[in-house]
């Protein structure tokens, strides 16, 4: 059940964004800026044409943490740690096309509709959800900026949805899908021994992860074969 409209959710992912970039140091890198946004802007082409209408925000932000995420309304951060483990173009649109995911199908809305709904009791929601009225106090008690926006965890079907889209979607953008497993054979290296990078830490194992997108790859390899023959072949430099 999806509570608020792509209009409520924009404004949410807008605040949260800018809490984000109030409260982390925001890199002043113009090769990171440039070679970050090239990437987004070949996975941008492919989007839904209502996700083309407006320029994507793409902050990177200066940190040794091992991050991105999306948010709706057109915002992605990257933390410039990233780039030590997404050491290719393509790992890199493999992490930016999976976040990307999350916002095409709507997770972001899912999750705080989940929330919502919690917090007032289903019984009460069934009764209420068609009042108007039930719109400001909601978005009052969403005013939770990053924790909304950020930080709530997504569950195992939604990341498995996002595996799935961000992978065609890479595809679609001329990157080579099969960099997407590389890139989480990375992230587990760069786990060993030591405490996961943040941006394992609300995602399913990187085991079951490798082993789910191999399965996804011979239609992924497809329609990579196409975009490459329609001339779609990124070249992003760091």
């Amino acid at each position: 059940m999806l509570l608020f409209s792509e209009a409520e959710m924009a404004s949410l992912g807008q605040s949260s964004f800018e809490q984000i970039k109030g409260q982390e140091k925001v890199s002043t890198s113009s090769g990171d800026n440039a070679y970050i946004q090239c990437v987004t802007n070949q996975l941008v082409t492919v989007l839904p044409p209502s996700y083309r209408q407006s320029p994507w925000e793409v902050v990177v932000f200066d940190s040794p943490e091992v991050n991105a995420f999306a948010l709706p309304g057109g915002k992605i951060g990257v933390y410039s740690g990233l780039l030590k483990v997404a050491k290719t173009q393509d790992q890199l649109a493999s992490v930016i096309g999976h976040e990307m995911a999350h916002v095409l199908a709507k997770h972001s809305n899912e999750r705080v509709s989940r929330t919502q709904l919690t917090n007032m009791g289903l019984g009460v929601a069934d009764a209420a959800l068609g009042q108007s009225g039930l719109r400001e106090p909601a978005m009052a008690a969403l005013g939770l900026g990053v924790q909304v926006g950020y930080l709530l965890p997504y569950d195992r079907q939604q990341e498995v949805e996002s595996d799935r889209l961000g992978l065609e979607l890479m595809a679609q953008a001329g990157f080579r899908p099969e960099e997407a497993v590389t890139m989480w054979r990375n992230m587990s290296a760069a786990s060993s021994g030591q405490q996961p990078p943040e941006l394992l830490s609300t995602h399913p194992s990187h085991g079951s992860r490798i082993q789910e997108l191999n399965a996804l790859m011979p239609q992924a390899q497809s329609v990579y074969q196409q975009a490459h023959s329609q001339g779609k072949v990124p070249s992003c430099r760091r």
